[in-house]
């Protein structure tokens, strides 16, 4: 895109979608500049303001990128920075229905090529996606239509794919016995569009023990649970959320974090969808707990059903009195605010998402300052995934004494696992902290086709993989760090005695390559070599012999690991390199 030509100017369509975002924009007479500090606030509407005239139109011309800029006072080089750095804004080309075949992982070995052979031959606008965060529905497929913004399509075959029907996504099937479930138990059972329905199965509870309680209380409670975070660091909860109440100053923020984006992982997509009010009723309790009176639900932009429920909870929340400046007729004000994401791995990254809500490019910040001192727009912040939350609503009404029962003295509480790939029954299952490996495949069917296990990958992409060695390992975070392996965000993906296991490795390098944010030189430049390494590890075209190459990996590995300045880095070896230790079919050696 050619910066000089922002001057053209946008399409009526363009402008109406900014406008009906922004509101209707003020006459320029040529003496009067808009500028100053209220215009710089207007920032963090660049995101919402992009998706607004793709979802109208399909793409973002020069013009819309111009109006936007001048809407905001946001240079028009760093608005193109933006628009570039996410994946699923579409800066080079009009507007038309698009495919996203997701060809990762899990999708690879189950139909995705066949479904990317028959579009290759069709007229069909499509590309190759990163995980969708459907690995249950495998393949898994997304379409963007213009005038109607994102959506889902149940599985379909090769054929069948340019005329999917564009709607949200059958709900997805809980294989336990949800009368004996906390977090799963309102899945499937509970109109997630109604209100009165989730009251009537015990919403809301949580918070008017809350408001008994009182904010310390609350907080007391949680550090009594021994509640840790569920996204992969396991941070105590209680600390985190009096690290924020704890701060000086008035304007603090509470986000939900369902920017999932780990391959393999579809845990919290299947909460926001399926269980709504919940997300925004502990969203409320860690608002009220903190002192904050605003917070944002970040929502992966792969999710759009999960975008669209959250938004129709929110205005019914509202409606009800349950948000707003007197909530629950308990004196507190909280605000809530969905934030959709564009297609970058890095914004689950706690920083990262701030700069992205803020209306940057997703890159991490170095900490400290912690979040909790400097967070969004340099507020004190609490940020929590959505299972994380959830949690905190069982412990505030269920007590905490309760809560601590279950699991372990380390690991308390109950825990998702989102178990896909080569099992009979692939979805997200519960179970209390301490359960084995060779548990939760059992519960999942075991093995798709009576076949042998070959491996796990554990905590997705920048997990670990484990053998069959493994499967008497009680899944908590003290055991699996013994084990050398981790929990990270609760992925457990299967593969089958037949894997071929270098197409997978291959594919992970890519993932990190492609998905590194840049910022930093291990990590940049780190993540093509690997991804280069392995390629030509693959075409037999070694650099020196194979002893060399894999001397290169374990270096590359060493110096992402110790410099990078994020996770993302910091775990782009992990897998290849477990991979590499027990040697499986078709990793280098």
């Amino acid at each position: 895109m050619d910066l000089r030509a922002l001057l053209d100017r946008p399409t009526e369509a363009e402008r109406m979608a900014v406008d009906d975002l922004l509101g209707p924009s003020e006459p320029f007479d040529g003496r009067v500049a808009y500028g100053g500090h209220e215009a710089r606030g207007q920032r963090q509407m660049l995101l919402p303001a992009l998706h607004a005239v793709q979802d109208a139109v399909g793409s973002v011309s020069r013009g819309a990128l111009g109006y936007i800029s001048d809407r905001l006072t946001v240079p028009p080089a760093e608005a193109y920075g933006v628009a570039t750095f996410y994946s699923l804004f579409n800066t080079d080309q009009p507007g038309r229905t698009t495919i996203h075949v997701c060809d990762d992982i899990v999708c690879s070995q189950y139909g995705a090529e066949d479904l990317i052979q028959a579009l290759e031959g069709s007229e069909l606008s499509w590309e190759r996606s990163p995980c969708l965060g459907q690995c249950e529905r495998a393949p898994a497929v997304m379409f963007h239509h213009p005038g109607q913004g994102y959506g889902n399509a149940a599985p379909v075959d090769s054929d069948a794919v340019g005329n999917a029907v564009f709607d949200e996504l059958p709900p997805s099937v809980v294989h336990q016995d949800q009368s004996q479930l906390r977090l799963l138990r309102r899945i499937g059972r509970v109109d997630p569009a109604s209100l009165q329905a989730y009251r009537e199965s015990g919403g809301y509870e949580a918070l008017t023990s809350a408001i008994e309680l009182g904010p310390d209380g609350v907080i007391s409670a949680l550090d009594e649970s021994g509640l840790k975070g569920r996204g992969g660091a396991a941070f105590p909860i209680g600390i985190k959320w009096r690290g924020v109440a704890d701060a000086p100053g008035r304007d603090k923020y509470v986000i939900a974090n369902g920017d999932e984006s780990e391959p393999g992982t579809f845990k919290d997509r299947l909460l926001m969808e399926g269980d709504p009010f919940a997300v925004v009723e502990a969203m409320t309790i860690f608002g009220y707990a903190t002192g904050s009176t605003k917070g944002y639900i970040y929502v992966r932009g792969e999710y759009p059903t999960a975008e669209k429920r959250l938004g129709e909870a929110i205005v019914m929340a509202t409606d009800a009195g349950l948000l707003g400046t007197d909530v629950a007729g308990a004196g507190f004000e909280f605000d809530l605010e969905v934030r959709r994401g564009a297609g970058a791995y890095i914004c689950g990254e706690e920083t990262a998402l701030f700069a992205s809500i803020e209306g940057y490019r997703g890159e991490p910040r170095q900490k400290p300052p912690f979040p909790t001192q400097h967070g969004v727009f340099g507020k004190p912040t609490g940020i929590n995934n959505i299972e994380t939350l959830l949690a905190t609503l069982e412990v505030i009404a269920g007590g905490a004494g309760e809560f601590a029962r279950v699991g372990t003295e380390q690991s308390t509480g109950p825990k998702l696992f989102c178990v896909s790939g080569a099992v009979e029954k692939p979805g997200v299952f519960e179970v209390p902290f301490g359960t084995t490996l060779g548990e939760i495949l059992a519960l999942a069917g075991g093995v798709r086709g009576g076949l042998g296990l070959s491996a796990v990958l554990l905590g997705g992409a920048a997990g670990v993989f484990v053998d069959s060695g493994s499967l008497d390992m009680p899944l908590t975070f003290e055991d699996t760090q013994a084990a050398g392996a981790t929990l990270g965000s609760g992925a457990v993906i299967v593969f089958d005695e037949n894997c071929d296991f270098g197409p997978v490795l291959r594919r992970i390098a890519r993932f990190f390559r492609d998905e590194s944010c840049g910022q930093c030189v291990p990590c940049r430049i780190g993540t093509v070599r690997q991804s280069e390494t392995l390629a030509r590890l693959g075409d037999g075209e070694t650099l020196g012999t194979v002893a060399d190459e894999l001397e290169r990996l374990d270096d590359l590995a060493r110096v992402m690991t110790d410099a990078s300045i994020c996770g993302l880095g910091q775990t782009a070896a992990s897998a290849i390199q477990s991979a590499i230790r027990l040697r499986l079919r078709g990793a280098p050696a």
